[in-house]
């Protein structure tokens, strides 16, 4: 193997080092020889001869089947006809040319394996030389990652097609532009590959996909990266407990999911093992947390780094989900979405047929216990204006984590009312400094000022705090989640808490937020909205596309609301049309209790009726 190597380029003392490892890898092994199991043959990846058949059987009697190969075939087609993917100089990290080149591979792969015509393989072929032919596939180890999957499934998929020389000059770039910056990321213990979010699945899951691919000509290189893979992963799995919801926000969700799920089936179809890896605590209620963070408006629960108006569209992953924890639900709302926005490769490959099980199967609410606390309320499934309220709790040092402890939506008549700015710009100086007085605390959509909490004498929360939901109630016409939230103010008062509560057949949102301070202080309670905004005193009616929700100040006695932009000018986002609707109670001497009603004015113009005003205590 070493001299494979040398003849492809790398250094000596590279290939020393390699060896040195791989040495000592299949030595101190506890798991045996990992690849004792391999399947020799190609295709062994992802989707291998036998689960092609299966589904090509399955297209005779499945139309929805039928349908989605033919949106893969539409994009195929449509691939075929795009420019050749080139190396960008100037760029960061190339991690949209990895991606491309990943989808690519996929409708490529389908298009040609069922279809039969070799314009699909020939095209492929043309797109793997071409990335194998760059200088180097990224700085960035997530772009590299994400191209060796891309390059060791078309390694794999094409393998019959492809000629001797070609395989050889794929094979040759995969190991030293994806292969052996893994082998260096696991000798350093580097972040990029031991951390506990999304990268973690991300860069475990493409390398192994490279190294199974030629697992049959390089074993050793490939059972050190499947081995020291396997013991990676169960860190970032542990974010996932104990139900499934994931700290950086539905979008990293998704991401990270989908590279656990395209790791495990590979290892499935080149090994005949997962390791034990799918049977971590939290997976089998993990593919409720994207269904339940979306609201009526199809927009999903907006923290940490997610785009502001992200929407629901495709998970092919809960057909996964479905089939291995047997959630039936998770694939029908999967179809949902998949007939509404169009089929992807990765649709037609973990394809689930439908069940007939609807989303009113499920609860209403629901609270997910994870290392960010969230719980979720809402009135129907099914009507489109229906309530929807969501309060997270959580920790701000969490990965891609604003200083939001205690921030929450209001959704209502189609229309978002209190809301989220979402992610600034991830190239802004210092944006990943997250440490105590991190100049990532510095812009203005990270910090407390922007999200829907409170402030205490102005100030931001603390950098390192971390919060929990305390109790959580909810019945068919109410809930509540209570926030224990002092972590986040404790240089500033002895107790913070807030409780979220829907009324009245939910048809109305309480917020409540109760303060235990022993100095003076001033306490600004704040919403983010892009509505339009009229302000009487203690109350205020806000519109949105002809459509209003009326609040009100219900403690403390004369306290009145007021408007300010959120506004910001460059380099940062400039948040057109929103502004900050606020409480602001200064020099305030004694514990305070600040009650806000939210009242949607639903069709029969009946509005919610004042509660009573009762301690948290005593929810």
């Amino acid at each position: 193997m070493i001299k494979k190597l040398l003849l492809s380029g790398l250094s000596l003392s590279i290939i020393l080092v390699c060896a040195i490892l791989l040495q000592s890898s299949c030595t101190n092994s506890k798991q045996g020889d990992i690849l004792s199991t391999l399947e020799k043959a190609h295709p062994r990846l992802i989707l291998n001869d036998k689960g092609l058949a299966e589904r090509t059987a399955l297209m005779e009697k499945d139309e929805n089947l039928k349908k989605y190969f033919q949106d893969v075939l539409k994009e195929a087609d449509e691939c075929l006809n795009e420019p050749m993917l080139t190396y960008d100089k100037e760029s960061r990290n190339n991690l949209g040319i990895s991606r491309e080149c990943v989808r690519r591979i996929y409708s490529f792969g389908l298009a040609w394996r069922i279809t039969g015509k070799e314009i699909y393989a020939e095209k492929a072929k043309e797109n793997l030389l071409t990335v194998c032919s760059f200088p180097g596939w990224s700085p960035s180890f997530l772009a590299i990652a994400e191209m060796c999957h891309a390059v060791g499934v078309g390694y794999d998929w094409f393998y019959d097609y492809l000629k001797p020389d070609d395989r050889n000059t794929i094979k040759t770039a995969l190991i030293n532009k994806g292969i052996i910056p893994g082998i260096e990321a696991y000798s350093t213990e580097a972040w990029c590959i031991n951390n506990e979010w999304n990268w973690n699945f991300v860069c475990n899951g493409g390398l192994i996909i490279g190294a199974l691919a030629i697992a049959d000509s390089e074993p050793d290189l490939s059972r050190y990266i499947v081995s020291n893979a396997v013991k990676s992963i169960p860190i970032s799995l542990e974010t996932y407990k104990p139900d499934g919801v994931w700290p950086e926000s539905i979008v990293y969700w998704r991401y990270g999911m989908h590279y656990f799920i395209y790791s495990i089936l590979a290892m499935e179809t080149a090994l005949n093992t997962d390791f034990g890896l799918s049977e971590s605590e939290g997976l089998p209620e993990a593919g409720l947390f994207p269904i339940y963070g979306t609201s009526p408006t199809g927009h999903y629960i907006c923290y940490a780094d997610i785009p502001q108006n992200r929407r629901r569209t495709n998970i092919p992953g809960l057909f996964w989900l479905a089939r291995r924890y047997n959630k039936p639900v998770l694939a029908d709302e999967e179809h949902r979405m998949t007939i509404k926005h169009g089929a992807k490769a990765m649709d037609f490959i973990f394809y689930v047929p439908p069940a007939g099980k609807k989303l009113s199967s499920l609860p209403l609410d629901k609270f997910f216990h994870g290392k960010v606390g969230v719980a979720v309320f809402r009135s129907s499934w099914d009507n489109p204006n229906a309530l929807y309220v969501s309060v997270k709790a959580g920790n701000n040092q969490s990965d891609h984590g604003n200083l939001d402890l205690g921030t929450f939506e209001v959704h209502a008549l189609g229309e978002r009312w209190a809301q989220d700015l979402g992610s600034e710009d991830y190239w802004l100086p210092g944006y990943w400094d997250l440490g105590k007085g991190g100049q990532r605390w510095t812009y203005y959509r990270m910090r407390s000022v922007s999200h829907n909490v409170p402030l205490i004498d102005g100030q931001d929360q603390d950098e390192l705090a971390q919060t929990y939901i305390t109790r959580f109630s909810t019945t068919p016409s109410s809930g509540f989640a209570i926030l224990d939230l002092t972590p986040a103010y404790k240089e500033f008062a002895q107790k913070v808490t807030r409780g979220v509560a829907v009324i009245q057949g939910k048809r109305g949102v309480i917020v409540q937020d109760e303060f235990e301070i022993d100095t003076t202080r001033d306490i600004m309670w704040g919403i983010i909205t892009d509505a339009e905004i009229t302000v009487d005193e203690g109350n205020a009616v806000m519109k949105k596309n002809g459509k209003e929700l009326k609040m009100q100040i219900l403690s403390p006695a004369g306290a009145q609301f007021a408007v300010e932009s959120a506004e910001q000018k460059p380099p940062l986002k400039p948040n057109e049309g929103f502004k900050r609707l606020l409480v602001r109670l200064q020099k305030q001497k004694e514990n305070l209790r600040v009650t806000v009603l939210f009242s949607p004015v639903w069709e029969d113009g009946e509005l919610v009726r004042s509660p009573d005003i009762v301690p948290l205590s005593e929810w």
